[in-house]
């Protein structure tokens, strides 16, 4: 039987797309479906992809739903003062997306693949910064703790059942979940990870099996429930092992609204899983051992740095007389709006915005008690410009009073909080080509580490530049 989706079904899906990431923790929607040009050919300035239109079979492909994509995002950074050390270093994400729209293929209607993969390479300077939330996000894909890798961050299919319904299922990339229209593409806005999504979603892994539903009941909103492997990775594809650590359940709602005609977005959403972790109370003999892997994928591991101080001033402790504490649940719920407070007439796409995010979670197994980010954001404005975008965001990130409270009191180690501001400007070079001039100062959590010496020594603000290229190929 055919599915009545039709021209209002289509219309719906590209409202998805428009959300870019509205499936929660998923990010199915900002994959599919995409928007198609009526030709991938043109002079080299104005040319969607590097490549063209490949002789017109790619613009074939086009009108049978049929898109695939490669991408390089390459981004040279330095640490130019403070942190832990002043370097310079070079690296960058190759994304590969194949998306395929069934009814447009001449197959059903409704129904939408997305296949996404991702290959980090280079080296980066979270370490040098001595920052606990990543300045260069990308280091943490596709798989964070891990450089030069390889991973399949989405297999999935969304089918819409009528206008207004649809189900979904696969292997699902979680980042495009917490979606803000200023502040979350990491390829164009922000690089600081605290700028770019909740950090109290920092336990969530960035692609898991799993899924969910998605509900449109009308133009401008998407609301979605789903259930993904809270232990999923980028490099694990054995389906037969999800699941097996629990279940991570979370729903989003985005709405948009248009307040003295300018367009704006209010999004409100939670995330729970039971599986067994880690807790950070832990008696002071355990804290060696909860420092051993990195429980919390989205920050930059706090644990080989912390378990050299521990055995350079409290070697006894390295013995456990306790065994560890583990609790089997984690929360977060977290909001965030994006607003245009001024558009030049016609062009509501275009102008000067502001955003705001903020988010708490249990602390307990969650080092990360709350955290929120504020800024401003162009689009469009700059004569002669109208496709540059620039952007001055804050991040603030709290830490639980149970992270390691033994180490912060005895030594002064800071970790607290964590305070960052970005800056930057994104010029497009062509259509197919962005370039962006990109700036942080970072109030690092971290107030001390070892030298040479072994010696406790200050980490001082950190200040990372850098210049982030995007091409599409």
């Amino acid at each position: 039987m055919r599915v009545p989706v039709g021209r209002h079904g289509i219309r719906h899906a590209r409202a998805l797309s428009a959300g870019l990431g509205l499936l929660v923790m998923t990010g199915v929607a900002s994959a599919q479906p995409v928007d198609i040009p009526p030709t991938w050919g043109g002079s080299f300035w104005d040319r969607p992809r590097l490549t063209g239109s490949w002789f017109g079979l790619r613009d074939e492909l086009g009108k049978k739903g049929v898109v695939l994509d490669l991408d390089l995002l390459q981004l040279p950074q330095g640490v130019a003062t403070g942190g832990e050390d002043n370097v310079a270093k070079y690296g960058g994400l190759a994304e590969y997306t194949l998306n395929v729209d069934t009814q447009k293929l001449g197959l059903w209607p409704g129904g939408f693949f997305n296949i996404k993969g991702m290959t980090g390479f280079g080296q980066n300077v979270d370490k040098a910064s001595g920052a606990l939330v990543p300045p260069n996000i990308v280091s943490l894909l596709p798989e964070p703790g891990k450089e030069n890798d390889t991973g399949l961050m989405n297999l999935t299919f969304m089918q819409f059942l009528s206008k207004q319904f649809g189900v979904f299922a696969g292997k699902a990339y979680t980042l495009g979940g917490d979606y803000n229209a200023f502040a979350h593409d990491f390829r164009s806005t922000f690089l600081y990870a605290g700028l770019d999504f909740n950090m109290t979603l920092d336990l969530f892994p960035f692609t898991g099996y799993g899924g969910g539903i998605v509900v449109v009941p009308w133009d401008g909103a998407l609301f979605t429930v789903s259930v993904v492997d809270p232990s999923g990775t980028a490099t694990n594809n054995d389906i037969s092992e999800a699941f097996k650590d629990g279940v991570l359940v979370s729903a989003e709602g985005r709405v948009t609204i248009k307040p003295f005609g300018l367009v704006g977005h209010q999004l409100v959403g939670f995330g729970w899983s039971n599986k067994q972790r880690l807790s950070l109370e832990q008696d002071p003999s355990n804290i060696a051992r909860s420092l051993l892997t990195n429980q919390f994928p989205r920050l930059d591991d706090p644990g080989p740095i912390l378990r050299r101080i521990l055995e350079r001033f409290f070697p006894e402790l390295l013995v456990p007389t306790q065994p560890l504490n583990k609790v089997n649940y984690t929360w977060s719920i977290f909001y965030n709006f994006d607003q245009y407070l001024w558009s030049p007439q016609g062009q509501p796409d275009k102008g000067i915005g502001m955003f705001f995010r903020f988010g708490a979670s249990d602390g307990v197994a969650n080092p990360v008690k709350y955290a929120y980010n504020v800024g401003l954001s162009g689009k469009g404005i700059v004569p002669g410009r109208p496709d540059d975008s620039f952007g001055l965001g804050w991040a603030h990130t709290q830490l639980s009073g149970n992270f390691v409270p033994f180490l912060r009191e005895q030594l002064d180690l800071g970790l607290n909080k964590e305070d960052g501001i970005e800056m930057y400007y994104n010029a497009a070079i062509t259509r197919w080509l962005t370039a962006t001039l990109d700036l942080q100062i970072i109030n690092t959590a971290l107030k001390k580490t070892l030298d040479s010496a072994g010696q406790l020594t200050d980490v001082n603000t950190a200040v990372v530049a850098g210049l982030r290229l995007y091409a599409r190929f």
